[in-house]
């Protein structure tokens, strides 16, 4: 048994850091989403900045749009031409992928200082892609809402999973992790 695990002591440790972090960072957000339900911005003040930097997005790119609040439930509507075309809700916030994307990086920790700096860099592009992919799958919602299926379900999601596959990548096998811990 102790020569199996120390064959596979490395997996096992990133599989241990990896659901450690992923379990800790979920449960601090949890904390975050419940103190956020007595606060002034619905549904949270993540999930109503990416709506409105969303919205600011569309009208940056001349769409006469923008977003509201919802005032019976916790989301926000983005509109085109005076057209509701998407509800943001909190799991449109990127958060939850930010925290997969912080545990995995976490989990092949290198220096401080590098693993920090990636990590800050990642989420600042998971972050300003998700705005970007909110208003572009409002342009494309509004123009083909009978394809809202594939461009919400697969299109869209695939873009922010897959730029986060391809940071995990570049973490991995760019950057050569040392071997010291």
């Amino acid at each position: 048994m102790k020569e199996l695990f120390n064959k596979y002591k490395s997996v096992l440790r990133f599989v241990a850091i990896f659901i450690g972090g992923y379990f800790l960072l979920s449960i601090a957000y949890g904390f975050y989403l419940d103190l956020s339900k007595e606060g002034v911005y619905s549904p949270d003040l993540i999930t109503h900045l990416v709506a409105k930097q969303s919205g600011a997005l569309l009208q940056g790119l001349g769409y006469d749009g923008g977003v509201k609040a919802i005032a019976t439930e916790p989301a926000m509507v983005l509109y085109l031409n005076d057209t509701i075309v998407a509800r943001v809700v909190e799991g449109c916030n990127a958060v939850s992928i930010i925290i997969l994307f912080i545990a995995f990086v976490v989990s092949f920790y290198q220096k401080f200082k590098k693993t920090f700096l990636f990590i800050l860099a990642g989420t600042v592009l998971i972050y300003s892609v998700n705005i970007i992919r909110i208003a572009l799958l409002t342009i494309a919602l509004y123009s083909y809402p009978e394809y809202e299926h594939i461009l919400h379900g697969v299109l869209f999601p695939a873009i922010i999973y897959g730029m986060v596959f391809l940071l995990w990548i570049i973490w991995v096998r760019i950057l050569k992790p040392t071997q010291d811990v």
